[in-house]
């Protein structure tokens, strides 16, 4: 006891101190704050956001490079083989000759090409795959922008990386990537329909667009929102691995139609960015699936204790590796089945779920329900109806059952059949030859 005690007045003496790495924003404060001593205001406002900004690139950058090494050694073990497993110990090393060998290819265009939109995709990609970071709240104070509106600025900046995927297909000159950029485009715009529906259920029910907000709704009803709108994280898991161009709904790479997409005639380093923003989003939208549904960076009353960017850490790597799963065992679908099951079956379920959250949201505000007995009893509500949502999907999506073929019958049996062909032959008299004379 007294041992817990002491441990007890330790933290609570760093409490807020550089050093309580606990809330790595206590370090940026006191940089912005012995800036501003000598500084005009503004300057340390910008030297706060280029601090966060470079916080993420040098986490990020490192992180990319071992997340391809886990990536190709998980889904090497799902299909029963060894992986990378040359260049360096266990194969750590690949991922660093991999992008050495980039940088030293030769930077090729297509003489058609149109030069300048075909060298600036590769640049801009960049650009909303850092601006989303800017949102991910680790910790209750750690975040670079605690944005009011973070749902409605994650849902924009995610929908400039169309523009940039189409600009990369069209001005390759190039039919096969442009037949990808307009297969991603068509895709991407078709499942953010669900996801903003997703998003949508978990605004209304908390009353909040404030990322950090929906986290701390979280925290203080102490309940996680995959519970509560199990759907609306099933559906929001589904459109966000759409919107990565990852398999099962890669259609705008698949090699056996259209060569490799949009990025067809993309080579060296310039295809080595698209492949690095396509995993650095991956790794943001395991980060934002936690966010949302899985309580971010609270899990009841752990954060006192854990540091609450390591738990959001971990919950994004949980995420991640069922991202990893899903693209290891799942076989790539057609253009019109994935068209098919948004349309069909994510959006109406995502809009029910939209509904439910309304209804129920306007219950607890107008009859005053203690939430400690009504979440538990929405929850078993919401559960149910799922799981009634995905039998009835699976039984109207299942095929007909063919009908019963007819008996065949016997050539013989029928008219001009081989009984009548025999006849016919047994009538017909074969020629005579003669060899030689008379």
């Amino acid at each position: 006891m007294t041992d817990f005690a002491g441990l007890t007045s330790v933290l609570g003496s760093t409490l807020g101190a550089w050093y309580d790495f606990r809330d790595l924003n206590n370090l940026q404060r006191l940089i912005t704050e012995w800036i501003a001593e000598w500084g005009p205001d503004w300057l340390a406002s910008i030297i706060a956001g280029v601090l966060g900004t470079l916080g993420i690139l040098g986490v990020i950058g490192p992180t990319l490079l071992i997340l391809i090494w886990v990536e190709r050694k998980v889904i090497a073990r799902f299909q029963q083989r060894y992986g990378p497993n040359r260049v360096g110990p266990k194969g750590l090393l690949q991922p660093v000759a991999d992008a050495v060998k980039l940088i030293l290819k030769e930077q090729l265009a297509p003489r058609a090409a149109d030069k300048l939109i075909f060298f600036l995709p590769p640049v801009l990609i960049f650009v909303p795959g850092v601006l989303i970071w800017g949102v991910v709240p680790f910790g209750p104070r750690m975040s670079v922008a605690d944005l009011n509106v973070g749902v409605l600025f994650l849902l924009a900046v995610s929908g400039t990386t169309v523009l940039v995927i189409f600009m990369a297909g069209w001005s390759s000159n190039n039919k096969y990537a442009l037949f990808g950029a307009m297969r991603a485009v068509a895709m991407s715009i078709s499942y953010e329909v669900p996801m903003v529906l997703a998003l949508l259920t978990l605004v209304v029910f908390s009353g909040t667009m404030s990322i950090n907000g929906i986290v701390q709704w979280q925290q203080q009803e102490d309940v996680i929102f995959i519970l509560l709108f199990p759907l609306s994280a099933i559906a929001f898991f589904f459109a966000a691995s759409a919107e990565l161009n990852r398999t099962p709904a890669d259609i705008s790479e698949a090699e056996s139609e259209i060569v490799a997409g949009y990025h067809t005639e993309y080579s060296g380093m310039r295809f080595g960015l698209f492949y690095a923003v396509e995993l650095g989003n991956t790794l943001v939208v395991s980060a934002f699936i936690a966010t949302f549904f899985l309580g971010g960076w609270w899990l009841w009353g752990l954060d006192q204790w854990v540091p609450s960017w390591i738990i959001l850490l971990a919950k994004t790597g949980a995420v991640y590796f069922l991202l990893i799963w899903t693209r290891g065992t799942l076989p790539r679908l057609r253009v019109d089945q994935l068209m098919s099951f948004c349309w069909k079956a994510l959006v109406p379920a995502t809009l029910l779920f939209v509904v439910v959250a309304f209804v129920e949201r306007t219950l607890l505000i107008s009859e005053g329900w203690d939430t400690t007995v009504a979440l538990p009893i929405m929850a078993v509500f919401n559960i149910a109806l799922t799981l009634g949502a995905i039998m009835l999907f699976a039984r109207v999506s299942r095929p007909a059952a063919l009908r019963r073929p007819a008996r065949i019958r016997m050539a013989g049996t029928e008219i001009g059949g081989l009984r009548a062909a025999r006849q016919v032959a047994s009538r017909t008299e074969e020629p005579q030859f003669q060899v030689g004379g008379d």
